[in-house]
């Protein structure tokens, strides 16, 4: 394919600038002279019930040189709830406008870095936000036709407007038709959405941080995450017009989302991975294996059924939260992104698509690459619990424990995974620890881990986690600190053009660290009032005993020689999920309770020194990082959570 920034088009052969086949696109066209506009689209829906159609609102900067000469060009759109409540990028940037309603600063770089180079950036408020009719439905119906939409339009179907009430239609006569999403958390989750659709003209997506499922980013198999549900989160969003008119739909979230955690037809329509297989975009997924707002589960599953489906796809992991990979490898994630919408939107064939498949981040600030991901030689490996000589504190290995075998803990609200792991070799009362001997070599957990747990509860409700714990020292990101696990430095770098309104200059950061004793890689929650049924609890009948399985958050991550891999078993995780209306004493059958960890090697590569030796530190208190901030669930950009525990 001919690229439209002025690449070549035959092997050996030079545009008049210079560049080859393969070459990246370069910036040819003036950013300060680009075209900047607003239409409103129409998405098909009355949210609002006002009468007419809800029309959203596309913030539009494309190349003017490209206009003059009547070149089309593609797009890189991101969809946003937050472009006037709360911002995007790590400065929060807002859209703003000039005194005639046409945008000045598009947050982030996608405008300073590739309008020059050929595309066209689209920003666009989810209905309900900002300038766009509608209703905020959280990630529903409308939030995917917002965006939907616009594709449609940008491909030459659909119908927009010059404004907002006005008659007059607009084309999109400049565009290729060929469209690339990208977007952190929400904004990353409508790009799922939107890909899971099917929809045609969207090329690829590169979702950074985001819900695949919106009923597991408020609960796990019923134990609740936060203390409110999506209607709190449509408040946090929507504009003020917007909140006026749409308290019916509010009422409608409140309804489909009981507290109870079962499942309903709203969180039905809000999975997309059940239509991974529509999906004919090409994904470049990124996440934080530390990511404890959208967690690592959104990742593990999506990535799963995409896998199945055949999607092409690229993979990035690092050990920060939910943090943006602009804020952590800053020229390499521009140059690789570029790659990558230079292949699938302008047709380069710059050999992107045929690289290793997994960029992770080992160490802070150091990189490996896998050809696929979960890796190669992955197997699922059954690991079992057995009692040791202190109650409370025992074995982890291959052999099962002998029936009859019970360790018994008492559920502890106050306290959390960082209280469990800091006594993992220490008897105490909110948990059970179970570990391996120091390994002989080198350990990999690549993809996404089960733990079978059977246990008897003394109450009639009771809240389930399990955590998977590297016990050893290690130098990792401070992913539970206000910038989960990046501080910003005072120096500014610039990542393409800059006008007046709009500069293309951003803070630099760094890694935030912290030396440690544990590393908690891996998490998984439940209400034991779900061991029938995935979606609908039930009360517990005390004394009985009841077998569940608790789904842990897909990652990667390497035990070094000389660490203990740890499993642990409590029940309210604080700061992660909700406590039970009750205080639950749990005997736990260790015969009926194993952990299916995906091991590179498969159970061979699971050597442990031959003698039990005490670890160093075993019996003492550990260190990590700070324990999980407040469970509850406010809007991003409401002053009231700290920056660590926004939804962005």
């Amino acid at each position: 394919m001919t690229s439209l920034a002025g690449t070549a088009t035959a092997q050996g052969s030079r545009t008049a600038d210079g560049a080859r086949p393969g070459d990246p696109s370069r910036p040819s066209y003036s950013y300060a002279d680009a075209v900047r506009e607003s239409v409103w689209v129409d998405i098909g829906l009355d949210l609002d019930r006002d009468g007419r159609s809800d029309r959203v609102a596309a913030d539009i900067v494309r190349p003017g040189e490209a206009a003059r000469q009547g070149r089309k060009v593609p797009v890189i759109m991101d969809a946003s709830p937050y472009y006037s409540c709360c911002g995007r990028g790590n400065e929060s940037q807002k859209k703003t406008y000039d005194s005639t309603g046409t945008a000045v600063q598009f947050p982030m770089h996608y405008d300073n870095y590739f309008v020059p180079r050929g595309y066209a950036a689209v920003l666009v408020d989810l209905a309900g936000t900002n300038r766009s009719d509608g209703c905020v439905d959280i990630g529903g119906p409308s939030d995917i036709a917002s965006a939907k939409a616009v594709v449609e339009w940008l491909n030459g179907a659909g119908t927009a407007y010059t404004s907002r009430t006005g008659s007059t239609k607009t084309a999109a006569t400049w565009s290729t038709g060929a469209t690339g999403m990208i977007g952190k958390s929400y904004d990353g989750t409508i790009a799922n959405g939107v890909a899971a659709t099917g929809v045609p003209g969207l090329k690829t997506i590169v979702p950074i941080g985001a819900i695949s499922s919106w009923y597991d980013y408020y609960f796990a198999k019923g134990a609740p995450y936060f203390n409110g549900g999506p209607d709190g989160l449509a408040r946090g969003v929507e504009s003020a017009g917007s909140a006026a008119r749409c308290g019916a739909v509010k009422d409608e979230l409140v309804r489909g989302a009981p507290r109870t955690g079962d499942w309903t037809s709203l969180w039905t329509a809000r999975n997309y991975v059940p239509d991974a297989g529509k999906v004919k975009a090409s994904v470049f997924a990124v996440h934080g294996g530390q990511d404890l707002n959208v967690r690592m589960n959104h990742l593990g599953q999506w990535w799963d059924a995409l896998s199945k489906a055949g999607v092409e796809r690229k993979i990035w992991l690092t050990q920060a939260g939910h943090v943006d990979p602009f804020d952590i490898r800053r020229a390499e994630w521009v140059k690789t992104a570029h790659r990558w919408f230079d292949h699938y939107l302008l047709g380069i064939d710059n050999g992107i698509e045929r690289e290793p498949m997994a960029d992770i981040e080992r160490e802070v600030d150091s990189w490996t690459t896998d050809a696929t991901w979960p890796a190669a030689g992955t197997q699922v490996t059954t690991l079992r619990p057995r009692s040791g000589t202190t109650p409370g504190v025992g074995e982890l290995g291959t052999v099962q424990a002998a029936p009859g075998s019970t360790e018994t803990f008492t559920d502890d609200p106050r306290q959390s995974e960082a209280d469990w792991a800091a006594a993992v070799d220490q008897r105490t009362a909110a948990k059970v620890a179970f570990t391996t001997r120091p390994l002989a070599r080198d350990l990999r957990v690549s993809g996404s881990a089960k733990v079978r747990v059977t246990a008897t509860p003394s109450t009639r409700s009771a809240h389930l986690t399990a955590v998977l714990v590297d016990v050893g020292p290690d130098t990792i990101r401070n992913y539970t600190g206000a910038g989960e696990g990046i501080t910003d430095l005072t120096t500014r770098s610039c990542w393409g053009e800059s006008r007046t309104g709009d500069s293309a200059c951003f803070l630099d950061t760094k890694a935030d660290t912290r030396r440690v004793g544990y590393t908690v890689f891996s998490r998984g929650w439940a209400d034991l009032g779900n061991h029938a049924d995935d979606h609908t609890g039930r009360p517990l009948t005390p004394g009985q005993r009841y077998t569940i399985t608790l789904d842990l958050a897909a990652s990667d991550h390497v035990l070094k020689a000389g660490h203990r891999l740890a499993l642990i078993v409590a029940g309210t995780d604080r700061g992660l999920i909700t406590a039970p209306n009750s205080t639950p004493r749990l005997t736990v059958d260790l015969a009926g309770t194993s952990a299916e960890v995906p091991l590179v090697g498969g159970a061979p590569a699971l050597v442990q020194r031959p003698t039990a030796a005490r670890a160093p530190g075993a019996g003492t208190p550990l260190t990590s990082v700070p324990a999980p901030g407040p469970i509850d669930r406010k809007p991003a950009g409401s002053g009231t959570v700290p920056p660590a525990r926004t939804a962005r």
